[in-house]
């Protein structure tokens, strides 16, 4: 019945979140949003009394700030569904199906907690690229997506998705196109407190699609490469039809899955048990593999390699057999990581995780990595096999894309939705410490006229050096960020007094007197700087930034190249 290889192979074990059960909800958001989970443990002094899972979160009511603080165990799933390391991952995914739940704890011998597994894992791990490749996206949609407007309630949002037991919604953001907000998202946004917020100001864009007559392993690769769990299937007029997550994948492939694939699968494993043919048909599938494998003996001593490694890493075949995996160290881990290693090999039979290595080349590649302990028939330990796949352009991609989300692409500092998280964090330290902040709103005068009479190109150049500039004004724990053309914001946390505020001000102000040359000309610009400081003039990252625009208005009425105060007699802090 299914896969036979046991849970222990595919659970998560390094990511397996507690707390108790009087943690507040907001709190327990936030530890799952960090470390990127999909479900804390609640444990109490007798155990794990419950789960606190994303699409929990729909439970939250958003209109009730208060809510956010409510301890945990108010919220929380229980009893927990608890399954043991050894049992088979096609049974699990059966258990998880008929208990309606989309996690479970997995469970020692001793009946310990050892992991935790959802459906995506499963749906990852149960051997269907068979019946991905032959059956459509349409095949499987469960029915038509739930969509709602931009201007919708984040709690409506919210309401919505738990009466339809929907892990996603589509946003309408008409004219910008279509948007997503996942159970995901709103544990992203309960950490972050929000409220009071529409679904198309936190919506994630754009929707990425597929055809309803697309192959499901299409699909799947999609969901893979860009590390998400949802798209969007669109028909061939191009309406959207339907979402599709690796939940409807895994719950499409029953029928198919139980009748047909699993008595394939038994069928190949008897054929591979028996059959010397089917033996050479698995050596071509190793040849031919895209992913490096290596097979050592039991004393970590390489024995077998197939091209894929050759390619990935720059050894030869014969460069490597009798030697150990060492030679492809990158010198990155500590003893320590290596001791868990072998830890989780001893104790769980596998290891699965990432890690630094290094071509023959000397180039160092981030690699996706497991590597399963091989028995015989008495249990005793003869070999161990490593597959690994090279994941660095795949990491410098994410990067990329977190350097478009949060930076401004001309001049590299952080962008508004940055400054705001920022300054919305350095808020609540201020509160806490009863320290001052300032927000500095900066104005480059007469920009406008450098681009009407010099050209773009001039303009930008100018708004390097000017970005360059103020960042010798500021300490390392200051924030410059640009808000879209010639406007600029200084976050400038932990101030003593006013006047070390003022002193930074007139810095500015200073340094940007000296003359700009850009292609041989001579530029002269002044700045003009409004400034609020939190307490006095605003408490909230909108009060303090629309202080700061006001104040930078006053200076420009006030003759340019300045700075003024929104609240010119401010009392101190604390």
């Amino acid at each position: 019945m299914g896969p036979s290889f046991p849970l222990a192979r595919i659970m998560h074990t390094g990511q397996l979140l507690e707390c108790s059960p009087d943690t507040p909800i907001a709190e327990a958001a936030a530890r799952m949003s960090q470390n990127g989970v999909s479900s804390i443990l609640v444990r109490d002094r007798n155990g794990i009394v419950g789960i606190w899972t994303e699409h929990d979160a729909l439970s939250v009511d958003f209109d009730t700030p208060d809510q956010f603080q409510q301890p945990i165990h108010t919220a929380m799933s229980t009893p927990v569904l608890s399954l043991p390391a050894t049992l088979a991952a096609g049974e699990a995914a059966i258990r998880l199906r008929d208990s309606g739940k989309r996690h479970a704890l997995v469970v020692d011998e001793d009946g310990e907690p050892a992991g935790i597994v959802s459906q995506t894992d499963l749906a990852l791990n149960q051997g269907l690229e068979p019946y991905l490749r032959l059956r459509e996206v349409g095949a499987v949609i469960p029915r038509p997506p739930l969509v709602v407007g931009a201007a919708t309630a984040l709690a409506e949002v919210a309401a919505r998705m738990r009466a339809q037991n929907a892990d996603a919604v589509v946003v309408d953001c008409t004219p910008d196109g279509l948007g997503i907000l996942t159970e995901r998202d709103l544990v992203a946004l309960i950490a972050r407190h929000t409220t009071n917020t529409l679904a198309g100001d936190v919506a994630s864009r754009p929707l990425l699609t597929v055809r309803e007559d697309d192959p499901l392993i299409r699909a799947r690769d999609l969901l893979l490469e860009h590390r998400i769990r949802h798209l969007a299937v669109v028909s061939g007029r191009g309406e959207v039809t339907g979402l599709i997550g690796y939940r409807d994948m895994l719950c499409g492939t029953e029928q198919m899955y139980l009748d047909d694939l699993r008595q394939a699968l038994e069928q190949r494993d008897r054929a591979l048990a028996q059959s010397r043919s089917s033996l050479q048909l698995a050596e071509r599938v190793i040849e031919s593999s895209f992913e490096g494998i290596m097979i050592t003996d039991r004393h970590a001593r390489i024995e077998f390699v197939n091209p894929a490694f050759t390619c990935l890493t720059g050894y030869e075949r014969e460069e490597v057999l009798g030697r150990t995996p060492r030679l492809l160290s990158s010198g990155r881990h500590d003893a320590e990581f290596y001791d868990r290693m072998w830890q989780s090999l001893a104790h769980h039979g596998y290891w699965r995780g990432e890690i630094w290595n290094r071509r023959k080349s000397g180039e160092l590649y981030l690699e996706r990595l497991t590597i399963t302990a091989i028995t015989d028939e008495q249990g005793q330990l003869t070999h161990y096999a490593g597959l690994f796949t090279d994941i660095t352009q795949s990491r410098r991609q994410e990067e990329q894309i977190r350097q478009l989300a949060y930076y401004d692409a001309l001049t590299g500092v952080p962008n508004r939705r940055l400054l705001e998280d920022r300054l919305a964090h350095a808020i609540r330290h201020a509160h806490r410490k009863e320290v001052m902040l300032a927000v500095l709103f900066l104005d480059l005068d007469h920009f406008k006229q450098v681009n009407d009479t010099l050209g773009h190109a001039v303009g930008d150049a100018l708004l390097v050096q000017f970005t360059q500039r103020v960042r010798d004004c500021l300490r390392e724990d200051d924030t410059l960020a640009r808000l879209g053309g010639d406007e600029f914001v200084v976050l400038l946390p932990e101030m003593d007094t006013l006047d070390d505020v003022i002193r930074v001000a007139t810095r500015l102000v200073s340094q940007n007197a000296t003359p700009y040359r850009i292609d041989g000309q001579e530029i002269r610009l002044g700045t003009s700087i409004g400034i609020s400081v939190y307490p006095n003039d605003g408490t909230t990252v909108e009060e303090l930034l629309n202080g700061a625009d006001v104040a930078m208005y006053r200076s420009k009425r006030d003759g340019r190249n300045l700075y003024r105060l929104f609240n010119p007699t401010p009392a101190p802090a604390g």
